[in-house]
């Protein structure tokens, strides 16, 4: 990388906002760098042969809701021949002991419907969120700006800053729709007590009505590789195996847009950042990691209720008691002996992740940030609690946990796959607060990780946001 290449902006990280950034930079006119410390690009969006060959898996991100919904991805339009989604049969399901499992469909009535006393319940909470459409959506992933749906937004807000156990409490009276959405909202890694958990899990539930909940076939890398080709199509360079341990490696650029962590923008840009920005940084909370573990399996898994094998998301937990005892105790720095499991079956929707006949698998369970117990055999217990035989179906598996998938990937402190924690104060406050947080004071200088608004997920808002701040300031400052 020469100093003299003269680049308008130069991006480092290609994870899902460091790759919308590059293509909107680059889309506006301006000459672009990306620099990538991997070898591949795409940070969380990454398929390797983690197992067997012919064994497609994800290495971090797999369904991926938030990429349809965003607002950043559909003006990029993608699906022209580039990207094809693959949607499973039964977006999720979620088993339970001597019940039939809950599905959840498509369909908003249809799911509904099955959960027989909290039909009108399901419509009022996650059917009110899924008719809100993209303008709440949009409203949602852009929580600084005027939004788009106000009136929808209030109503959201109402329900969506309350505590997920206290909504599934009051809402529903069912154990199918108190323990399904229970589900959903633990995947904000928040124990189900704190406030803000229930917004979490009625989004999640919402985009599956709304917009499916889709794998990208062939695997995320196909998306990450579609963004560095219109990149490089737009005029950008591309840069991978090159790792910046300080900004004065980087070429100069009237702009520079970090996806990187705050950790990480400490150990590159400290030098340059002010005293009190840079304890700000400092003090930034990571949240639980997780213990990740994919499969090559000989068939497909045995559950016990079959209609389980349709669906290309599972959570497995149990009641919501049980998942909110397991997240609180993670919360607490505990592992649970019978922890919430959130498990992918990819060839549900895609059948080229696999030799004809075999499968791959996907989870992971939450833990202590930087944990490092081996999980395994709790992971599989639980699996097998509704999935008896399932071990034997095991060909090969691929164990990473928090150390590994930090080493992985440097953005993921702790093993974190959320860029910090997902907690009320960090929820806008990411990484400080500010009514532009993806600028820093350094003139030019910007950061486009998932530590900034509106938080984890492949949506590319930060790096969509970050990039539109770099453009309107440079635009000022020519003039």
């Amino acid at each position: 990388m020469s100093r003299a290449d003269g680049f308008d902006a130069v991006v480092v990280g290609s994870g899902p906002n460091g790759l919308v950034a590059a293509v909107t930079m680059a889309e506006a006119g301006r000459r672009v760098l990306l620099v990538e410390a991997a070898d591949r690009f795409g940070g969380g969006l990454r398929t390797e042969e983690l197992t067997l060959p012919g064994f497609h898996h994800d290495v971090c991100a797999t369904v991926l809701p938030l990429a349809l919904a965003s607002p950043a991805f559909r003006e990029l339009d993608l699906e022209k021949g580039t990207v094809e989604w693959a949607h499973p049969p039964v977006p999720a399901a979620h088993p339970l002991d001597g019940r039939s499992a809950v599905l959840i469909h498509r369909d908003l009535d249809r799911t509904a419907r099955s959960l027989g006393r909290d039909a009108a319940a399901w419509r009022a909470t996650v059917g009110a969120t899924s008719r809100g459409g993209s303008r709440l959506v949009d409203t949602l992933l852009s929580p600084l700006a005027l939004p788009r749906a106000p009136l929808r937004a209030a109503r959201f807000a109402a329900a969506g800053a309350l505590p997920l156990t206290w909504l599934a409490r009051s809402a529903f009276r069912t154990t199918e729709a108190r323990a399904a959405l229970a589900g959903m909202a633990a995947h904000s890694m928040l124990d189900l007590r704190a406030p803000i958990t229930a917004g979490y899990g009625l989004l999640l539930a919402a985009l599956a009505h709304q917009v499916g909940w889709p794998v990208v076939r062939g695997g995320s890398q196909v998306l990450a590789d579609a963004l560095v080709a219109r990149i490089v199509r737009s005029g950008g360079e591309v840069v991978s195996g090159q790792t910046v341990r300080s900004l004065d490696e980087l070429p100069d650029a009237a702009s520079v847009l970090l996806d990187l962590t705050p950790r990480q923008v400490v150990a590159v840009a400290g030098h340059r950042l002010p005293q009190g920005y840079r304890r700000r940084l400092e003090r930034y909370r990571y949240g639980p990691g997780v213990f990740k573990i994919d499969w090559a399996l000989s068939g497909p898994v045995p559950w016990i209720d079959p209609a389980v094998a349709g669906a290309g998301t599972v959570h497995l937990g149990g009641t919501l008691e049980e998942i909110a005892a397991s997240e609180a105790t993670v919360a607490r720095g505990g592992h649970p002996e019978r922890p919430y499991v959130l498990l992918v079956q990819p060839c549900v929707a895609d059948g080229t992740r696999a030799p004809a006949g075999s499968h791959v698998l996907w989870s992971y369970c939450h833990v202590p940030n930087g944990s490092g117990m081996d999980m395994t055999g709790a992971i599989e217990a639980q699996i097998e609690r509704f999935a008896p035989g399932f071990r034997d179906l095991v060909l090969a598996r691929s164990v990473m946990g928090p150390a590994a998938m930090e080493a992985h990937n440097a953005n993921l402190v702790g093993g974190d796959i959320g860029g910090g924690s997902a907690r009320l104060s960090q929820f806008v406050g990411r990484p400080a607060y500010s009514p532009h947080p993806w600028a820093t004071p350094v003139p030019g200088l910007y950061l486009c990780s998932a530590s900034t608004p509106p938080g984890a997920g492949v949506h590319g808002m930060g790096g969509r946001q970050a990039a539109r701040l770099a453009l309107r300031r440079a635009g000022s400052m020519a003039e």
